[in-house]
């Protein structure tokens, strides 16, 4: 499995499908409200869902990890606090922002904000590594890509709008992904990828349960077949990718990887756009993918000869 995540074909294989799945999270996430008739300013029944999807999908990984290799799933006390402060960022605080924040903007407009994490993890790595410094490149790179997020506001009635409750929240999910990012690279070492994908996003998900089924309405959220289908693949998408994902950082530059999260705006605009009633593209819509797609690869393409070197 090692030489899965090394080899060059597999990884771009790998990060695709990962920002394929990624994206088909922001439709998939707005018909669930819409099947589950959560009213949009309901924060509790967000939180609550929240916290099941993503206890399930940390379930996931550490079922997998524990019939796989049972003794990678023991962590030290130290590691355990870790995971733990890992699980508040990553997943409790960062999905507190998402889902809220989702449920105010639509899901084309949702799927470019929340790219905003890329460039968010741009301007942190330059005070975090020596070797990871601005440069005229990357401060293009982030020009396009801030620009795209502005150009998103326009939204489908073509004219500007920001909430902070909306595309607030979403920007806000995008900057506690970038600080969990440099976390997880610099304090969960030592621990298997798929450990700290599993107990992150169970610990996280343990928090919002605690906070939100305690002031959860009767009848806030109303479960249909459908509704059960979309939280299954809700979980299992967030069980895959995120596993995934940590495994290739173990062995990859996170920068080269995350030059394909540029799929993660298109894929989600254009699966948004297919499966929500109401969206459709515009040329605010397309010109801030454009931007957004163009900002990613920027700050993360590293030609040969700098590959070479590290």
């Amino acid at each position: 499995m090692k030489g899965m995540f090394q080899n060059k074909w597999s990884v771009i294989a790998i990060a695709v499908f990962c920002s394929v799945l990624w994206g088909s999270a922001f439709p998939v996430l707005k018909v669930s409200y819409e099947e589950l008739q959560m009213a949009p300013d309901d924060v509790i029944a967000k939180i609550v869902f929240a916290g099941m999807r993503f206890l399930l999908a940390g379930l996931i990984v550490l079922a997998f990890l524990l019939f796989m290799s049972p003794r990678s799933i023991l962590v030290t006390r130290k590691q355990f606090v870790v995971l733990i402060i890992l699980g508040v960022v990553q997943t409790t605080l960062q999905y507190f922002f998402f889902y809220n924040g989702l449920a105010k903007v639509s899901g084309m407009q949702g799927a470019i904000l929340s790219s905003s994490g890329t460039f968010f993890t741009v301007l942190l790595a330059h005070y975090f590594y020596k070797n990871d410094r601005m440069n005229w490149k990357k401060a293009f790179g982030l020009i396009a890509g801030f620009s795209g997020i502005i150009v998103a506001n326009w939204g489908q009635e073509l004219q500007p709008s920001f909430h902070w409750d909306g595309e607030g929240f979403m920007i806000l999910a995008g900057l506690t992904s970038a600080i969990a990012t440099i976390m997880a690279k610099e304090m969960a070492t030592g621990i298997h990828p798929f450990a700290i994908t599993g107990w992150q996003l169970s610990l996280g998900a343990g928090i919002l349960l605690i906070i939100g089924l305690p002031q959860l309405s009767t009848g806030a959220m109303l479960w249909t077949p459908l509704g059960w289908g979309l939280f299954i693949y809700s979980a299992l998408l967030s069980a895959v990718a995120f596993a995934l994902w940590y495994s290739m950082l173990k062995y990859n530059n996170a920068g080269e990887l995350s030059m394909y999260k540029f799929i993660v705006p298109v894929s989600g605009s254009l699966l948004s756009a297919i499966f929500i009633p109401g969206e459709r593209l515009n040329f605010f819509i397309l010109a801030a993918i454009a931007l957004v797609a163009v900002g990613i690869i920027v700050v993360n393409y590293r030609g040969r000869r700098t590959r070479k070197q590290i």
